[in-house]
């Protein structure tokens, strides 16, 4: 799982939820088909009602933490965050995880046995105001046709 964030006060961090079914895409067909070998389920995608619930977790977990959610974007097979936190990147990735798979739980159509992500997920620290305009820009409009997005208003 790779993740796209932004964290902590001078220091932000960006990055995106990615779910298996994005690695097929990603990977060579010899690498597809040892993957497929070793998953026990199909790949998971999200349709809108599990977007729009993914998006209410990130927006939940952020205003339950104290933290700032300056953009999201939940696409049908990962997510992009841009958000201002106290802590490490890697305790706001699995926090938005256990929020995201808590939300995606209380709709009912997967059932408990139901894998959705990978283990881990990629982090980024922003560092300069201008590389967290640039994350933002791509997490809103750099992924293709908008999906459910969430951008703060930042005046």
């Amino acid at each position: 799982m790779e993740c796209t964030c932004a964290a902590t006060n001078p220091v932000l961090w960006t990055g995106a939820t990615m779910f298996p079914a994005d690695w097929l895409k990603l990977a060579s067909p010899e690498r597809v088909a040892v993957m497929r070998q070793q998953m026990d389920q199909a790949p998971y995608f999200l349709d809108r009602n599990r977007r729009m619930a993914v998006l209410d977790a990130l927006r939940e977990v952020c205003l339950h933490r104290g933290w700032s959610l300056g953009a999201a974007h939940v696409r049908s097979n990962h997510v992009h965050v841009v958000v201002e936190a106290g802590v490490p990147p890697e305790k706001v990735m699995n926090a938005f995880k256990s929020y995201a798979s808590r939300h995606l739980n209380s709709l009912g159509i997967d059932g408990p046995e139901r894998k959705r992500g990978a283990r881990h997920g990629s982090t980024r620290w922003l560092r300069k105001d201008e590389d967290v305009r640039k994350s933002i820009r791509y997490v809103i409009s750099g992924q293709g046709e908008p999906m459910e997005v969430y951008l703060a208003d930042l005046l």
